[in-house]
């Protein structure tokens, strides 16, 4: 069997080896130095030579195969598929399959080691690796208002919350700001706690007042209520033009109803709405889209007290009591840490890490307490069963009020005509 021998070296570390260092007979040296164009061209001449010859391969240490441990794993796999028996004088002789389990290994460690580095982080409320989100920049891994980018994310937000539509708020925020974003994007805004001065986590824990909100408690809690309400609703209905739309359905063929709208020929070019079935099996007839709207309200203004006063309602103002005891009462122990730190009885690592907890459990309680409905809602019921009340507004703040209160307008056809039936959220 061919002996042959390789090596590599660094002359800016080492001098140059002797090629004779080996004690055996040779029949031929292989030697490459570190800084060449062709880095290791000899190894490669190497293993052209000895393609289907078996060999005994004689190198001083395995790092001479390669600069990374993936790469000398390669290199050795490669030479054992040309049966090419490796032998190392300087050190132990490893298989590339020991090689690969010292990559997992290091590659585990270190990822290990970025790991820990981001729960240090996170222990600490800092920002979250990557890029801030749009209305903050990065200062000293915490997040700060850019007061380029605030405002718009803001003016976003109101008219959100002003019209409860997704699709119009991204409308609104590229025809005022020329900032465009997909609705997808803008649903993201709407939910990520970021805007709300909060940190989420890859771990999913929320650490509440981190850095300047650009939405209030109050405001984030409207959103989460307006998405909820916008959910039970047919697509593109939400930023319907119309208060009516995806709300009324047909009692005979349950199909939905939409509004269509017919323009005159005359002169006056005088327009008129009406709600059809989308699609019905027995052809049932249009129904002028006003006088559905005014028997809506009629309704509204005689059934929503009533519904109200039956609904089996739990004590909101009781829950929301007890929720906000439990958010005073952690709130009071993380107030007690900083005193605990100065005397020496927690030392500071221990001490932030139950802050975390701390923080993290009051954005839960947090989250709860936003997802309540209004607390009085028997006030509420007789502010808008006043028929004026809802005269006064404009169709969008109309479609606002309806999604608030009505989950279903079922239209049911009689011999005589058509009556409405209300079906409301509670």
């Amino acid at each position: 069997m061919k002996v042959i021998a390789y090596l590599h070296s660094d002359p800016l570390l080492e001098e140059t080896p002797d090629a004779m260092l080996w004690g055996w007979d040779i029949d031929r040296v292989y030697q490459d130095f570190a800084g060449e164009n062709l880095d290791r061209a000899q190894l490669q001449q190497l293993i052209i030579d000895c393609d289907n010859q078996p060999a005994q391969l004689l190198i001083r240490r395995l790092e001479e195969l390669g600069n990374s441990i993936a790469e000398i794993r390669d290199r050795l796999s490669q030479l054992e598929s040309l049966n090419i028996q490796v032998i190392t004088i300087e050190s132990e002789e490893l298989s590339a399959t020991t090689l690969q389990q010292l990559q997992d290994l290091q590659y585990n460690q270190k990822s290990r080691r970025i790991r820990q580095g981001h729960a240090r982080n996170r222990v600490k409320t800092l920002a979250p690796p990557g890029k801030a989100p749009y209305g903050y920049r990065r200062s000293r891994n915490r997040y700060i208002l850019d007061r380029a980018t605030a405002p718009v994310a803001k003016e976003f937000f109101d008219h959100f919350l002003l019209y409860g539509s997704l699709r119009g708020a991204v409308r609104f925020l590229e025809k005022k700001y020329a900032k465009k974003i997909s609705v997808s994007t803008g649903q993201r805004w709407l939910t990520n706690p970021v805007y709300r001065g909060d940190l989420e986590y890859q771990t999913g824990e929320t650490i509440p007042d981190t850095h300047p909100a650009i939405l209030s408690r109050d405001e984030a809690a409207q959103i989460d209520r307006l998405l909820r309400r916008n959910r039970r609703l047919p697509t593109r209905t939400a930023s319907a033009p119309r208060s009516l739309a995806g709300l009324v359905t047909c009692g005979e063929c349950q199909s939905g109803m939409t509004v269509t709208r017919v323009t005159s020929r005359r002169k006056t070019k005088k327009e008129y709405l009406y709600l059809r079935p989308m699609q019905c099996p027995k052809q049932c007839k249009a129904i002028a889209y006003e006088e559905i709207l005014q028997c809506t309200i009629d309704r509204i203004c005689e059934d929503l007290p009533r519904a109200v006063s039956e609904a089996r309602t739990p004590d909101i103002d009781a829950i929301k009591s007890r929720i906000e005891s439990a958010i005073a009462q952690k709130q009071a122990i993380l107030d007690q840490l900083p005193p605990l730190i100065e005397t020496g009885i927690l030392d500071a690592e221990t001490a932030d890490l139950r802050s975390y907890k701390l923080r993290s459990e009051i954005a839960q309680l947090q989250t709860k307490l936003s997802q309540l409905p209004p607390v009085n809602l028997k006030a509420i019921a007789q502010t808008v069963s006043i028929p004026q009340f809802w005269l006064d507004l404009s169709e969008a703040e109309r479609r606002f009020y309806f999604r608030e209160f009505i989950r279903q307008i079922e239209l049911i056809r009689t011999d005589t005509g058509w009556q409405l039936k209300l079906n409301f959220i509670f």
